[in-house]
């Protein structure tokens, strides 16, 4: 007997009108928006038969308060076994309800966990070590360098990402806030792409458009993109994988441009789904090494496996 939670979108308390992703032993930093529910239908009215005339009808109105009543009596009994039952947290632990499958809820922590089991039972990082960023989703960590942060929330489509500390006004778009760095981790979607080429492929042109031509509220960035040009692409080991990556340079209306890539590769977990790490660094001054890109790639790991290398080495051209 067991009452471990299955993995899947719980409702998130926190974010009312949203959903988090429980992996079966931690709540992740993976959001959903929750779809809006659909209308409920109009409630069933029985039409009764007008009482003949003559003041006949007395049987049938004796039998609709009977009913009736029978329902009021039926409602006090079940309502009455909620309160003394609860909503799952008062159970006799004696009673099979006890070991049944219970719905996680989340009371405002990303790592709070039914019955207070901790989010990490096998050492491995926790989702708020400040020097990892955890994809519980795809059982892979990437390491947070110096002056680096993760966000509280993810952005855009619930993408992870991590990014340089200090925002600045994003070229083209005051009202929008740019960093010099941010590197984030999603798994691909409505693709027939099969392959680490051919999903990175197929993602570098979106990595790019995110991250200097629009932002994820459609307001344009840096000016837009008017040109790009590819400097790196080729297959790295990844977490013990073969991937593939793609690298291009891109030249922006405003601003000085920046570095975009695309990494996919399998996961080293489960079905070894893809997962794709997109990178962006300003060009500039301001801008971080081009070279962090591989340090990054380099220190991807499966969860609660810190020795693996991932290698990045002589397959990236600079």
């Amino acid at each position: 007997m067991s009452n471990a939670t299955p993995p899947g979108w719980y409702p998130d308390t926190s974010a009312p009108g949203s959903e988090r992703w429980w992996d079966g032993t931690a709540w992740t930093a993976h959001i959903r928006a929750v779809a809006p529910a659909a209308a409920p239908a109009p409630p069933y009215t029985a039409h009764q038969p007008a009482a003949p005339a003559g003041g006949r009808g007395g049987g049938s109105a004796r039998a609709v308060a009977l009913v009736a009543a029978g329902a009021l009596v039926v409602g006090a009994f079940v309502t009455g076994a909620v309160l003394l039952t609860g909503n799952g947290g008062d159970e006799d632990p004696a009673s099979p309800q006890a070991h049944s499958t219970r719905t996680p809820t989340r009371t405002g922590t990303d790592d709070a966990a039914p019955g207070g089991e901790s989010p990490s039972p096998d050492g491995s990082p926790s989702a708020q070590d400040p020097t990892v960023l955890v994809d519980q989703l795809n059982g892979i960590t990437l390491p947070i360098p110096d002056g680096w942060e993760r966000p509280e929330r993810t952005i855009g489509d619930g993408l992870l990402s991590i990014r340089t500390k200090g925002s600045y006004d994003c070229p083209g778009a005051s009202s929008s806030f740019c960093y010099h760095g941010t590197v984030s981790t999603r798994t691909p979607s409505g693709t027939d792409a099969t392959t680490p080429q051919a999903l990175a492929k197929e993602d570098i042109g979106e990595a790019a458009d995110r991250a200097y031509e629009e932002d994820y509220v459609g307001r344009r960035i840096h000016g837009g993109i008017t040109s790009h040009r590819q400097i790196a692409a080729g297959e790295v080991a990844v977490a013990g994988r073969t991937g593939y990556f793609i690298r291009w340079k891109v030249t922006t209306a405003k601003g000085p441009g920046g570095y975009v890539q695309s990494l996919a590769f399998p996961s080293a977990v489960g079905s070894e789904s893809p997962v794709i790490v997109r990178y962006a660094f300003d060009a500039g001054p301001d801008g971080p090494p081009l070279t962090l890109m591989d340090t990054l790639t380099r220190g991807i790991r499966p969860i609660g496996d810190s020795a693996t290398d991932g290698g990045v080495g002589s397959a990236i051209e600079r």
